[in-house]
């Protein structure tokens, strides 16, 4: 399953905390590659300082010369391990000489330089037979599991050990395959620059035998994939309807497992179509390359005189002139401008006269109107700010509300509480809660 973007920052976070870094030169490689080949054919599992120091003696001379110094293979030796390439597995400290084996990380880097091992039709189908024939088991095991245990060592472990094996065995040969096609593409360029014309037919040969070796591995890649995704659909419908029907931990695990394994093949077959794609776009361009300049100048004769012209060595320069053509004309009917008339004010009379008006308190009617509410029955502090704000111009009603409070709090008793819920008196305003709990007093008199 895909990593989510939290798993990927904690996964660098974790690794540039550990300041992890490789300094890796020619003869520190070449030392774990003696190593891993002298392991291999001598089936050995690990080595004595002795035997680091020997093996040590015979790359030197070849890498840097006969006078390369002997003494420096305890600096190498300490530089491996502190880079986790080499381990010491005798666990006895200091009290003798150590006995060392490659780490899983030094192994995968010798056998990226030493192993030529690449995609083929042939390797292929032995691979997506062999997990055909695994998975067809391990829905077997699927179908035949009636416990935990079942689910962990029929179908969990084989999908996580043996087909997940299989199925690095073909990711990692696909990267053999890119590198031979990289390779590939440098051969091409090789031979064009030794044998002008003569590399045609030589590079037409290489394009079509690559272009068939693709075909035969995409049909297979087509073919192999649909056949082990069903596989494994099977096993995760089983896996499903265990958790539904006994709700096994097992069937969990191994619906988690066909999940990363069904996310894998679909990489794989991802992969299978770029490079269909990308091949497909390179094959038409040699082809076009070779048809249009080396079959047209054998001699390249023209592309010498060319450089030499856009070099300036023949004494005369060139350059590209460029002539501007006028734009198309098209014939309309334009409509005329339509005049704006400038923004003014209507003339009026601004100063206006007073008018004698009887004065009038806005508080004195705030505190009727509140007193109203509270002898009409309004327990509450939001029924009677509800009911004379409503009465407020819209723009004015937050600053009634406060006056409200303040009336009911001199007209009527108030009910203590520590904690008092916030409630909406209209629609816009939302207050403190009171409870009124005393008759409203008369008005006090002037």
């Amino acid at each position: 399953m895909a990593a989510t973007d939290d798993d990927l920052d904690r996964v660098l976070g974790a690794l540039a905390e550990r300041r992890v870094a490789l300094d890796l030169g020619t003869l520190e490689l070449c030392f774990l590659a003696a190593l891993h080949l002298r392991a291999g054919a001598g089936q050995l599992a690990s080595f004595g300082e002795a035997q680091l120091e020997d093996v040590f003696g015979h790359v030197a001379p070849l890498v840097e010369g006969p006078d390369a110094a002997r003494r420096r293979a305890g600096a190498v030796i300490q530089r491996l391990r502190d880079q986790r390439l080499l381990a010491r597995v005798d666990g006895q400290g200091v009290v003798r000489t150590g006995e060392y084996a490659l780490s899983r990380l030094a192994t995968a880097i010798v056998e990226f330089f030493l192993d030529a091992d690449v995609l083929t039709r042939q390797s292929l189908s032995a691979l997506t037979t062999t997990l055909d024939a695994t998975l067809a088991q391990v829905v077997r095991a699927a179908d035949a599991a009636d416990s935990p245990e079942a689910w962990q060592v029929g179908v969990v472990e084989p999908l996580r050990v043996t087909i997940a094996d299989l199925v690095a065995g073909i990711e990692r040969r696909q990267r053999g395959l890119d590198l031979q096609q990289e390779d590939f593409q440098a051969q091409i360029r090789g031979l064009l620059d030794a044998d002008w014309f003569g590399a045609v037919e030589r590079c037409q040969e290489l394009l079509t035998s690559t272009s068939a070796t693709l075909r035969e591995l995409g049909d297979v890649l087509l073919r192999g994939t649909s056949t082990l995704l069903a596989r494994l659909q099977d096993v995760l419908e089983r896996a499903i309807a265990a958790q539904g029907a006994q709700g096994a931990p097992g069937a969990a695990d191994a619906e988690a497992a066909a999940l990363r394994l069904i996310d894998q093949l679909d990489r794989i077959a991802a992969w299978g179509a770029a490079r269909q794609r990308a091949w497909s776009e390179y094959y038409q361009y040699v082809h076009r390359y070779l048809r249009d300049v080396v079959r047209l100048d054998p001699t390249r004769a023209l592309t010498h005189r060319l450089r030499e012209q856009l070099a300036g060595e023949a004494g005369r320069s060139w350059s590209l002139a460029v002539a501007g053509a006028a734009p198309m004309r098209v014939l309309r009917t334009v409509a005329p401008a339509r005049e704006e008339r400038p923004v003014s004010r209507p003339r009026a009379q601004r100063e206006r006269d007073p008018v004698a008006a009887d004065p009038v308190d806005p508080q004195a009617v705030l505190d009727a109107r509140v007193r109203a509410a509270l002898v009409a029955g309004a327990h509450a502090l939001s029924t009677v700010t509800g009911e004379v704000a409503a009465e407020a111009p819209s723009g004015e009603r937050f600053a009634v509300a406060g006056r409200v409070a303040h009336s009911v709090a001199r007209q009527a008793g108030v009910a203590r509480e520590r904690e008092r819920p916030w409630v909406p008196a209209t629609d816009a305003i939302a207050i403190e809660e009171w409870e009124v709990v005393s008759p409203p007093r008369k008005p006090e008199e002037p």
